[in-house]
């Protein structure tokens, strides 16, 4: 008998441990959780811009796609039979709008009852470049994750979470930018590319010159071009920023005109194929940004 007891003790016990052990590993907070694989919300978006942006907000519940190929000029993109296919298949797509990116309407007109976000700004007179400063990319941020939680309903609480913790990343790089530009020798922003960059030095208190205007089919006039470089030697800009996908030759002719230094601005809208695969974020391709406008400005530490 007293054997039976010791043996029923001994079961209780470890039955005890076993809800213990299995209590303690499950995840505190289930809202959080991602979807299974089958479940995942199938996401298309446009070009980079809108895919770092859903990457971030959407995470681990979403399957994403990006139809402009990393290393394709996204303004100038031609959409396939399977970017139409890859639209249309999807639960959501999301896009920057059509002044940015005009193929968008022919995607759009040729597909009924699509479930479509237009993400950045639609009033004609407001800088479409609305992601170059970080409280413009929250902004669209916050579209994204509306438009998340309407076609997912179910992943409200993750989505929520995710949106919060990219908040923090924009109000800790907008900090920064206004701490680390504050003390420049110069705060001239010569463009060697088009205006995309207006919006980040009109934020930031700098003065902004491009080679054309908001769009990368602006023609790059000769004089337009002797006007930069005339501005340059005037001023004594010591350093000019061009972008990835600008022709190396306009770069190179300022450099040899005026002896200053080359460096790159991101527009986020392209995006190379290792800085795709590496996972690179729009907050990463800021703080490349500002690191690039510190150099060239010749900004002191704060």
């Amino acid at each position: 008998m007293k054997k039976k007891i010791i043996a029923v003790l001994i079961i209780l016990v470890l039955a005890a441990f076993g809800f213990w052990w299995w209590k303690g590993s499950t995840p505190a907070q289930t809202p959080s959780a991602p979807a299974a694989p089958q479940d995942k919300l199938k996401v298309t978006a446009s070009g980079y811009v809108a895919y770092s942006l859903l990457k971030q907000i959407g995470g681990d519940r979403v399957q994403l796609t990006m139809l402009v190929p990393p290393g394709t000029e996204p303004h100038s993109f031609e959409p396939t039979p399977g970017s139409i296919i890859a639209v249309s298949e999807s639960d959501l797509f999301v896009y920057v709008s059509p002044r940015v990116e005009p193929w968008v309407n022919d995607i759009l007109q040729g597909i009924s009852g699509v479930n479509a976000l237009e993400a950045g700004p639609s009033h004609p007179d407001q800088d479409p470049h609305i992601w170059m400063t970080p409280y413009g990319a929250l902004e669209m941020a916050k579209r994204i994750e509306k438009a998340l939680i309407k076609t997912d309903p179910a992943g409200k609480a993750y989505y929520r979470q995710q949106f919060d913790a990219f908040e923090k990343e924009i109000k800790t790089l907008h900090e920064d930018f206004n701490r680390e530009l504050a003390n420049c020798q110069s705060r001239d922003v010569v463009h060697v590319g088009h205006l995309a960059f207006g919006n980040l030095a009109r934020t930031y208190g700098l003065e902004f010159q491009a080679l054309t205007g908001t769009s990368h089919q602006g023609e790059h006039s000769v004089h337009r071009l002797a006007s930069l470089v005339r501005f340059i030697r005037q001023n004594g800009v010591p350093a000019v920023y061009t972008e990835e996908m600008i022709a190396s030759d306009l770069a190179d002719t300022v450099a040899q005109e005026t002896g200053v230094r080359m460096l790159p601005l991101y527009t986020v809208e392209e995006v190379s194929k290792r800085d795709f695969d590496a996972g690179i974020t729009y907050t990463d391709y800021m703080r490349r940004n500002l690191h690039n406008l510190k150099e060239g400005l010749k900004c002191q530490a704060q």
